[in-house]
This record gives C-alpha cells, sequence and structure tokens, in this order.
C-alpha cells in the first residue's frame, strides 16, 4: 500500500483498494441492545431495562441473538455489494461507562451505577457478540467510552477528568479490566475529554501503560467520533491536525472514527512526526481484525457465515425480547393493588407515553417489527374491559410534541373510492421525489411510522413479504399515501401531518400544509378544517426521507373535543382503575442534543423530577379518587416522591423494547411476577447532589451515599415473600488470597411462584481510610415455587473482592481486619449477616 492508502485505510469508513483485492469497509456499527441502525432488527430493551434483570445467563441469550442477526444481516449485505456503515461485523458496543450521576442522558446506555454488576453484565455481553470459535470471530465488541467519561454532555468535548486515582481504580476502571482481560474484548473506544490533561483517545497513560502494559490487552483502540479533531480544536494540546494524528497513534488508537487521520498521516510522516513504521504497526492491527472475523477467506470456511437471515426477527426472538422485558420491569411499590383483576370493567389509559413507539426504544435501536405499546399491550391482555386512552399533556412543557394527536384511525380511511379495505394507499419510491415506477405498493392502515436507519420495506423483507425489486433504500426515499377520508361527524377537525425530513398535505386536491424541506426532527403542523360526516374526501400525503432517522404521522382531533388534560381527567372519573403511562424517552434524554426544554439541557437532565405537565396531572388524576397505578419509562433515575406518598403502586419499565407493552401488560395482571431490581439508586427529589462535573465519587451511588435514598440501589418488590436464614462461612478467618465458600438458603414463603434476586454485599466494619461503604460482590436471580427452598452459592476471595487502592504503593491491597458479609433483597434491604477476618 501507499502511505495514503494506509493512512485511509485506518478512518472508519475505509475505502476499497481494488488492486490488491481488499474491499470497502466501514468500522462503524452499532449494538447497544439489538443491531441498530440497519433496518430490521429485534429490538431488547434498552441496556439499564438489561441490567435491572440482574441476570447474566439472559444476557448470554440476548447477546447471542444479537450477533445472529448482525451477521445474518452482514453477509446479506455483502451479497448484494453493500459495505457501508452499518453493515459491518465490528459493533461499538457495550457501554461499561460506571452511572455516577442520575442526570446523565447517556446513562440509559450503560448497565448502571455498580462497577460489579457493569463488570458481569459486560463480560457476558461481550462473549455473546465475539462467540466462541478457537478461530474466527463472530462479531467484534468494543468497550466504551475509555475512560472516565458519563457527561456532561455539553462540555464531553473540552472536559478534563481528574479524579482521585483511588476513585479511578476502584470506579472508574474496573469493568474495562474485566471486559479486557476475562471478556477478551477485541477493541476498545477512547472518551472524548481528556483525563489529567492527557485526550482520552490519545492519552499514553490509559492506552499504553493501563490498557496495554498493565493489562495485557491485544486488540485495537478506536477513538470516539472526531474526538481526534478535539485533541487540536478544542482541547488545544496540539496545534494542528497532523499533530493531534501523530499522537493519538503513537500513543495506541489505530483506528480514527471521523476524517482526520485519511489527509493528516501523510503530512505528519513526511513532516516527521511519527514514523511509518508506527503506522504500518497500527494498520496490522487492523487488518488482524478483519482476518480473525473471516472477511478475506471463503464464506464457506467461516462458520458464522452459516446464519441464515431468516434470523434476522425470528419469532423466538421476539418471544426473548419479551421475557427480558419481563424480567426487567422494577416494581417499586405496591399497596395491594396489582396485580389487577381481569374482571376490571373500565380501565383508564392516562399519559405521554403510553401510546409512544419511542418510549419503547430509548436509543440506539433498529427497526423492530410490530412494536408493542403499552397502551396496545393493555388492550392486548384485557380484551373484555372498556379501556379508553387519553394521553392528557405532553412529555415536557415546550415541547412541540407530534405524538401528541391520535393518529387517524383505519375505519376512518380507504385507499380508493368504494374499496372495504381500511387505510390509505402506499406508494414507496426508491427517489426522494416521488419519480420512477412505486418500489412497493401496499395499503397501510395508519400512518405512524419511525425508522432509525431502516428502509420502510426491512420488516416486510424480513417476514418474507417483500422481496428483490420491492425494497426501499434507508435513505432518499419518499412515499405517497392516497385514499379518501370519511370523517364521522360534522364539523371542524384540526388535521396534522408530521415529518422528518418534507411533507405536503392535500384535501380535495387542495394543497393545506407544504414543509417539503428538510427536517432534522419530527416536526408537526397543522390546519383546521371544516368536514361533513358522509361524505368522502380525497386525501393525499406526500412524504420524502433525506438522510438518517426517519418518521412520519397523520393524525386529527376531532369536532367537539376535550382539551387533552380534562378529556384524561375525565376518562379517569369514568374508570375503574387509571394506568398512568409517563416519564421520560430518548427524545429528552440521551446524546448531547442541540434542543433543550425546562429540567433538560442537551439532554442531560437539570431536574430528577417527573416534568411538571406530568406532575400537575398526576396530582388532578389522584383527586378523582381512583386508584392510579404509576408505569415509569425512563432510562435513569427519576424523583417520584409525591407518587410514593400518595399512589398504591408504581412499575419501572425503562425502555423496554419491542414487546415492552406486552411484558408491562403481564406484570400489571399478574401473568409475570415482577424480579427487575434497580441498577441505580433512586434520590429524593430535595437531594442535594454533588457538583455534575465532579468526578470524585464522594456522595455519589449507593457505594458513597450517606443519605437516605427514595428507592435503593438493588430495590426491587414481588407478588409474593421470601425468606432468607442459615447464612454460613466455610471459613470466618482467611489470608486475603483465601477462597470463602458463602451459603444461605432462601425460601419462597408466598403463595405465587417468583424470581428473587439474591445479592452479596461486602462492608468494611473498621475502615482504615476512605473507601466505598459497601460493595456487591455477588448476585443470582433464582426462581422459587410456593414454599420451596434453595442454597444459594457465592464464592469471594479478599485479594480480588476486599482490594483498594494504596496510593502510597501505586498498587492494589488490601486492609487486614474486619469485613460484614450482608446478603438480601437490595443493597438497603439486608436479611442476614456475618463476619469475616481479614488476615494479612
Amino acid at each position: 500500500m501507499t502511505l495514503e492508502e494506509k493512512a485511509a485505510q485506518m478512518a472508519n469508513g475505509a475505502p476499497a483498494i481494488p488492486r490488491l483485492g481488499v474491499p470497502a469497509y466501514d468500522w462503524w456499527n452499532e449494538a447497544l441492545h439489538g443491531v441498530a441502525r440497519a433496518g430490521a432488527a429485534t429490538v431488547f430493551p434498552q441496556a439499564i431495562g438489561m441490567a435491572a434483570t440482574f441476570d447474566t445467563p439472559l444476557m448470554a441469550q440476548i447477546s447471542t441473538v444479537i450477533s445472529d442477526e448482525a451477521r445474518a444481516k452482514h453477509h446479506e449485505f455483502f451479497r448484494n455489494g453493500q459495505h457501508g456503515r452499518y453493515q459491518g461485523l465490528t459493533f461499538w458496543s457495550p457501554n461499561i461507562n460506571i452511572f455516577r450521576d442520575p442526570r446523565w442522558g447517556r446513562g440509559q446506555e450503560t448497565y448502571g451505577e455498580d462497577p460489579y454488576l457493569t463488570a458481569r453484565m459486560g463480560v457476558t455481553f461481550v462473549k455473546g457478540l465475539q462467540g466462541d470459535d478457537p478461530k474466527y470471530r463472530k462479531l467484534d465488541a468494543t468497550a466504551k467510552h475509555f475512560a472516565v467519561h458519563s457527561g456532561p454532555e455539553a462540555d464531553r468535548h473540552t472536559f478534563d477528568a481528574r479524579p482521585s486515582e483511588r476513585d479511578l481504580r476502584e470506579t472508574y476502571l474496573p469493568a474495562f479490566e474485566a471486559l479486557v482481560k476475562e471478556g477478551q474484548v477485541d477493541a476498545v473506544m477512547g472518551a472524548y475529554n481528556r483525563v489529567y490533561g492527557e485526550s482520552a483517545s490519545a492519552s499514553k497513560f490509559l492506552l499504553q501503560d493501563t490498557l496495554r502494559r498493565d493489562w495485557g490487552f491485544k486488540g485495537y483502540v478506536v477513538s470516539d467520533c472526531w474526538a481526534i479533531v478535539d485533541i487540536w480544536k478544542h482541547h488545544k494540546i496540539v496545534a494542528t491536525p497532523e499533530e493531534a494524528a501523530a499522537l493519538a497513534v503513537k500513543n495506541g488508537t489505530e483506528l480514527d472514527c471521523g476524517d482526520t487521520y485519511a489527509p493528516s498521516l501523510p503530512v505528519a510522516v513526511r513532516k516527521g512526526l511519527i514514523a511509518e513504521s508506527e503506522v504500518d504497526k497500527a494498520l496490522v492491527q487492523l487488518f488482524t481484525a478483519r482476518m480473525r472475523l473471516g472477511m478475506f477467506d471463503p464464506p464457506e470456511q467461516v462458520r458464522w457465515a452459516r446464519i441464515p437471515y431468516s434470523v434476522n426477527q425470528a419469532p423466538e426472538h421476539d418471544a426473548l425480547s419479551r421475557k427480558v422485558a419481563q424480567e426487567s420491569i422494577v416494581l417499586l411499590k405496591n399497596d395491594g393493588v396489582l396485580p389487577l383483576s381481569r374482571e376490571t370493567k373500565r380501565i383508564a389509559v392516562v399519559g405521554p407515553t403510553a401510546d409512544d413507539t419511542m418510549a419503547l426504544l430509548g436509543n440506539y435501536y433498529g427497526t423492530p417489527a410490530a412494536p408493542v405499546t403499552i397502551l396496545q399491550g393493555i388492550r392486548d391482555a384485557a380484551p373484555n374491559a372498556q379501556v379508553v386512552h387519553a394521553r392528557g399533556v405532553d412529555l415536557v412543557e415546550g415541547r412541540d410534541d407530534p405524538a401528541a394527536t391520535p393518529l387517524i384511525e383505519p375505519q376512518y380511511l380507504r385507499p380508493a373510492k368504494g374499496s372495504t379495505e381500511r387505510g390509505l394507499r402506499g406508494e414507496y419510491f426508491r427517489s426522494r421525489d416521488l419519480s420512477g415506477a412505486p418500489a412497493l405498493v401496499r395499503v397501510d392502515s395508519q400512518i405512524g411510522f419511525r425508522w432509525d436507519r431502516g428502509s420502510p420495506t426491512d420488516n416486510l423483507m424480513a417476514r418474507g413479504e417483500a422481496h428483490g425489486g420491492q425494497s426501499v433504500p434507508a435513505d432518499n426515499f419518499s412515499i405517497r399515501w392516497s385514499g379518501q377520508l370519511l370523517p364521522p361527524v360534522s364539523g371542524t377537525y384540526q388535521i396534522e401531518a408530521a415529518a422528518n425530513d418534507g411533507f405536503r398535505l392535500y384535501v380535495d386536491g387542495k394543497l393545506l400544509l407544504d414543509h417539503w424541506d428538510k427536517s432534522d426532527r419530527l416536526r408537526a403542523d397543522s390546519v383546521s378544517v371544516k368536514l361533513d360526516a358522509g361524505r368522502a374526501y380525497d386525501l393525499r400525503l406526500e412524504y420524502y426521507e433525506e438522510e438518517r432517522d426517519a418518521g412520519v404521522r397523520l393524525a386529527w382531533r376531532m369536532p367537539g373535543a376535550k382539551p387533552p388534560f380534562e378529556e384524561a381527567v375525565q376518562a379517569a372519573r369514568d374508570s375503574d382503575v387509571v394506568v398512568f403511562v409517563g416519564g421520560l424517552t430518548g427524545d429528552v434524554e440521551g446524546e448531547e442534543m442541540t434542543v433543550n426544554y425546562p429540567g433538560f439541557s442537551g439532554g442531560d437532565r437539570t431536574d430528577t423530577r417527573l416534568p411538571e405537565t406530568q406532575r400537575k396531572l398526576l396530582e388532578a388524576l389522584h383527586a378523582t379518587g381512583k386508584p392510579v397505578v404509576m408505569v415509569l419509562t425512563t432510562g435513569s433515575a427519576l424523583a417520584v416522591d409525591w407518587a410514593k406518598q400518595n399512589l398504591p403502586a408504581i412499575l419501572v419499565a425503562w425502555y423496554p423494547g419491542q414487546r415492552g407493552g406486552n411484558a408491562v401488560a403481564d406484570v400489571l395482571f399478574g401473568d409475570t411476577n415482577p424480579a427487575g431490581r434497580l441498577p441505580v439508586t433512586f434520590y429524593k427529589a430535595d437531594e442535594k447532589l454533588p457538583a455534575f462535573d465532579d468526578y470524585a465519587m464522594r456522595g455519589r451511588t449507593y457505594r458513597y451515599f450517606e443519605g437516605e435514598p427514595l428507592y435503593a440501589f438493588g430495590h426491587g418488590l414481588s407478588y409474593t415473600t421470601f425468606d432468607y436464614g442459615n447464612l454460613k462461612l466455610d471459613r470466618e478467618r482467611a489470608a486475603s488470597s483465601q477462597a470463602i465458600k458463602v451459603t444461605l438458603d432462601v425460601k419462597n414463603t408466598g403463595t405465587r411462584a417468583g424470581d428473587e434476586v439474591v445479592q452479596l454485599y461486602l462492608k468494611p466494619v473498621d475502615p482504615k481510610h476512605e473507601r466505598a461503604r459497601k460493595e456487591m460482590r455477588g448476585f443470582q436471580r433464582i426462581h422459587l415455587a410456593p414454599g420451596e427452598s434453595r442454597t444459594v452459592t457465592f464464592d469471594i476471595t479478599p485479594a480480588k473482592d476486599l482490594r483498594t487502592w494504596d496510593e502510597n504503593r501505586d498498587a492494589y491491597s488490601v486492609d487486614p481486619g474486619r469485613y460484614e458479609v450482608q446478603v438480601g433483597a437490595s443493597s438497603a434491604d439486608v436479611r442476614a449477616t456475618k463476619t469475616l477476618t481479614v488476615t494479612k
């Protein structure tokens, strides 16, 4: 290769080199909770929800399914000559940063606040992604973002994280070390920020001294996207792009997600900033990784290439998604109102996320085949009940919320005059201007779609309903829906269309809404139209998508409809029970957002309470005197003090994935006994948290927090009860290198079968220095029938489980002394203890 070719191969979008037989390859792929941004894929609960299962065997099943679908999709792309972004085998997941502060918008992507839980979930996830073949990797997993990275989002390109070395070694690094040493993770992604003054994506301390020298990492490092630019432009560590590129490669970042290496490395070599041999060394690492994935071998030699495309969104994967969602749901409170009776006659489902698909998905998601919202799940589970839905309020104040207006239902639409079908005729084009012959024509019952880097026909192809010429690209496509609108009553209707990107709406041939321009988000507009019952109106909606996220809706409000707030309160008055579904979505909490709302900034939160719009609605619902069950969709901890004091039941559903609605209904009606546990501390609303940009751990998470939480780490209730007893240590005095076996008996003392998450914590009795108050060092999720008992066993070793960082010796050590071995149902619900004495 020429020097320029070498440099180009070190960018995420590596071009083909035809004369050498090297195909183009884009290293950028996502698989946080399912294959993301590559069209149709099974969508599991968001990572924080997977962590709430406290179930590593289940995590192994999840990651195996994800890697099966990823492999199948890659080979289908390859057979069709596609080598683009989100079509490869190198996946930039999992995110194992510690969720140290509930305000961080990307905390939803993590496994929570505890290093031990994060490590166990992360190692299992990596092994499932990378497979067990001795020759070929199934996929490459990537541990990110290395290291000390958890907001604020607005400052991520400029801040310098300087935790104490004790916090670094005891909180921020252990999960990464576990994924490298136990998980054998093949890639690590650097972060945007600095750590002790060095760019995390060009840090000698992190990448050379710690990752490679101390931990023996043999894989490759990729920068976070455009983090190499930050080195010179924002951090100002060096003055030019070529200096930044040379520094990053010298210190161990082989792959640039961005566009700095390709033009700048040849310049850096010619200027003597870096030797070409150092570029060669980095490039060997990258091509070795591609070879381990079998990219240059005949597919028949690669075991993973034989996975058929039919596994994508297979029925068993859909069933697993539902099971994971069931296991992730946390019952925070229950005064006996749950489970709901099947005899309940009238159920009001109220709240802004009850019928919102985005409340299922979080961020970094694929396109689910048939997502089930919580409203639909309740309707499916209670076919004999009258289930009335009222949104009530927008998610947050001041948000132009396209999901606020109800979709036009199928019975009011028909594709042509005289047709008995219901819906609109959809013509799908491979162009963005409705030109050419449509690739697909079908009847869509409602117009309410959201695609994340997915083609509108991906799901049809996955199910075998569309083939070959019927496919539509993920970008630069357009759709025309046409047919007739059949208003049920006469009066003035508010008709609303929303899209990302452009749309035009016609009624009886008249252009009423015209936004045929690009939009960075789902944008809505509405028009008042007088319509007469009994008459059919010609309706046409035209839509185009340019790139990235895509979505389109057609909605209305009928004449005489009450204001949404009043409608919700009236629905509650007329019901036997109210299910309030609210909280957050990935539209307001997430990664470096540019749109801010009250209580939110750059995707982070400035207020940990439920948004004010929802608090006011909850109070009004409660005032009706009807029992109100709260279901929270969220990726982070919410301060729901008022609800804890006033409502009879609270569930946390997280962002529960494609079958989340069914899973929530399964728990509400008792078909599933909840056993999810909180992977983060829920703080009280008036709790004064440490400054968000302070990376010291004092006062943070259950490990260092001295106050009383609203709900503790590890908390979660059940519809049954469990007793703990007979706790034993096989030795109560041990040297640091000796293993100790811990056993206890757990019995289901209730009348229902259920799961219990048995948790083990170690607490220093007389700490010699500042350290964590207690730390999780074991958990097991077990299933017990009524009256059934089981002996649970944990193995601990002081040298591994009680080590702390000795800053004087610059090494880990174990303090001799007494430690309390605690077992229980949460970090605050300790059921039994024993004292362990550790000798030198």
